[in-house]
Order: C-alpha cells, then structure tokens, then sequence
C-alpha cells in the first residue's frame, strides 16, 4: 500500500516539474510555486495537501494520470520509480501497470544535467550522519 507519505511525496516530486494536480472533477488546478523551504515542504505545498485530502475538494488527479489521490492512498497501489525517468509512479498491486509515466508530455525529460526533484532535506541530520560515518571509519 502506499503510505500517505508516498503519495505525498510523489505529488511534491511532480509539483517541482510542473505538473498540477486537478481537483473539483478537474474544474481547478492546484501547483504550489513553492514546495520545499529548508528541511521540509512549504506551507503552501502543506496548504495544497490539505485541499487536496479534504473531501470538498470532490476528485483530484495528477495532471496526465487516470488515478485519483484518494485511489492511490487505497491499499491497491504502491509506488515505484518510473524506468524512463526514475519520477514516482503508481503501480496497482493486481493488475497492468499505467500506460504512461507522468512525464510523457513533458518535453526534454528525463534532463540528467538539471537538478531531480527531490524531498526535502534536514541538513542537520545529514551533516550528523556524514560525521558519524567519518567518526566510525577513523
């Protein structure tokens, strides 16, 4: 099953590449202009999120994608890295997996000279865990 955290994720990597997520049955989008700030998503990455769970919302997709954000925060799905791209994709449990990755419209992706989107980052910890490493090889 994916977690929250997955699905979550998954929307923040595809946000950095523009996607939008159509919510209202497709009557609104949403991309934040920021999702990540220091060690953790953006508020108005979080905001998004929000709307996007609430259930006034109605059904909310991923520009490009047939599943809906509910249906992926569903037991039958997990989350996988494209093969093309190596972008989160979902992948039903039982059954074909989607056609396409998200990324089939856009052009020049997969770009392997610009930055991956990525999650965010707690540059403290990860200085802690390099100085543990070096600490640990000494």
């Amino acid at each position: 099953m994916a977690s929250e955290n997955e699905v979550k994720q998954y929307l923040a990597y595809w946000f950095q590449l523009g996607k939008k997520v159509l919510i209202r049955n497709g009557q609104e989008t949403l991309l934040p202009n920021k999702v990540i700030q220091g060690a953790s998503y953006s508020d108005e990455f979080e905001q998004c999120w929000q709307q996007i769970l609430s259930p006034d919302s109605g059904e909310c997709y991923l520009e490009g994608t047939d599943e809906t954000i509910a249906e992926l925060l569903a037991p039958a799905w997990d989350m996988i890295d494209c093969a093309r791209c190596s972008m989160p994709i979902p992948l039903r449990k039982v059954g074909l997996p989607p056609e396409v990755c998200p990324c089939f419209d856009l052009s020049g992706w997969p770009n392997t000279e610009a930055p991956s989107p990525r999650s965010p980052i707690d540059t403290q910890a990860h200085l802690t865990q390099i100085r543990d490493r070096l600490l640990k090889n000494k």
